[in-house]
């Protein structure tokens, strides 16, 4: 006879995994029937319009409006250049979408959009928690969570950084930091996503892995600033000046500069004291920091913060962790509903969360670039429901 905690746990995975399912079938739905409205109404366009500007004109022209219409156009997107509607991206992200610009837009698109998939698939296989049926359940539910499937939808890179992100916490907890410095190029696809990961490497003691970082995003920073020269330099401060004066791109942050940089420093205090407690922390911390303190967000971009709850459920925190996992992500979910501020008050938790962790007991004395502890993974399941908005179009 079935124990009845154990009748009651597989009744739990068996809820999960068809809800997860269920909302993962309707996020691919509503992903067909957006590109099935309009092909091109997705943030890849402009990546590819700035591949094939790049390659034309040369990459210091990538951030010119008029050849960025030009080439909308010459795709026939009927997309006119706007606030939200423009290439503003950093020059690798154009770099890695040339490969794909011989191809017609569509079968770009869908390759593109494959290319993430496998990331996401990458991300789960390194870095969600338990082990047998609940592991996929996990992936399902990732699918069926809105920045996911939004970001799909856009083309955003995001999960490409947290592909890098999570391959860097596997090499570093397999004991090859500089292999885990040189995995977070990826960070320089968009910067915003993941940056303060190399500098807790830096607090963590974890020194090899901070300077293998540092001269990888060094070198794509140097290539970034030899290709685009003076004048192509110029405009992308300017893109950017004028992208962190738009209202939406900071509805998901703080939005004052102060706070953002105290949120940082503790960040980085926190993962000093939880330096020994093994590299889930590390990265967790890092993720949930440095998302508070980015000046510049968007839905999609909060896989950064499922990567975090992943990584959070595979330490020895105690079990109620992933409820709060799951009412955080659900928050996320309604974000279209209520709005931001649950949204920010959940981020809050979370560092509250991963501070707690940090200080509830004193620091232990430091042991730099040695193999930090392992906890054995444990058990989570994050399921997601909720509304799904349709996609403004970024650059």
């Amino acid at each position: 006879m079935v124990e009845p905690s154990r009748r009651w746990r597989n009744l739990g995975i068996a809820a999960g995994a068809v809800t997860a399912v269920l909302f993962a079938v309707f996020d691919l739905y509503q992903w067909g029937a957006a590109y099935a409205s309009d092909r091109f109404h997705n943030d890849f366009t402009f990546y590819y319009v700035a591949a094939k500007i790049g390659l034309a004109h040369g990459w210091h022209s990538i951030y010119d409006l008029q050849l960025q219409q030009a080439g909308l156009n010459a795709l026939g997107a009927g997309i006119t250049i706007a606030q939200l509607a423009r290439y503003i991206s950093p020059p690798p992200l154009a770099w890695i979408a040339v490969p794909l610009t011989p191809l017609p837009y569509e079968v770009a698109y869908w390759t593109w959009s494959l290319l993430l998939v496998c990331a996401l698939v990458l991300t789960w296989r390194l870095a969600a928690p338990g082990e047998g049926r609940a592991r996929p359940i996990h992936l399902a539910a990732a699918v069926g969570w809105l920045p996911v499937i939004y970001g799909l939808q856009l083309g955003q890179p995001g999960l490409f950084v947290a592909a890098g992100v999570a391959g860097s916490y596997a090499l570093l907890r397999a004991g090859k930091p500089v292999w885990a410095g040189v995995a977070l190029g990826t960070v320089a696809l968009k910067p915003q996503l993941a940056f303060l990961v190399p500098i807790a490497f830096l607090a963590a003691g974890q020194r090899r892995a901070f300077v293998a970082s540092g001269l990888t995003l060094g070198g794509l920073a140097g290539l970034s600033a030899i290709a685009l020269g003076a004048d192509g330099i110029r405009a992308y401060l300017d893109r950017l000046s004028f992208a962190s004066s738009v209202a939406v791109n900071r509805e998901l942050t703080l939005g004052y500069r102060p706070a953002e940089v105290v949120i940082a420093l503790l960040t980085l205090v926190v993962v000093y004291r939880l330096r020994r407690k093994g590299p889930e922390w590390i990265y967790a911390a890092a993720l949930v920091g440095g998302m508070l303190a980015t000046p510049y967000a968007h839905l999609d971009d909060f896989v950064m913060l499922g990567l975090a709850g992943w990584l959070v459920l595979r330490t020895e925190a105690p079990a109620w962790t992933w409820i709060y996992v799951l009412a955080a992500a659900l928050v996320i979910e309604g974000e279209p509903i209520w709005g931001a501020i649950p949204v920010l008050i959940a981020e809050l938790g979370a560092l509250g969360l991963v501070s707690w962790m940090a200080f509830r007991a004193g620091p232990r004395p430091p042991q730099s670039d040695e193999p930090l502890a392992v906890p054995p993974p444990t058990q989570g399941l994050p399921s997601r429901p909720g509304a799904r908005p349709s996609p403004p179009l970024r650059g």
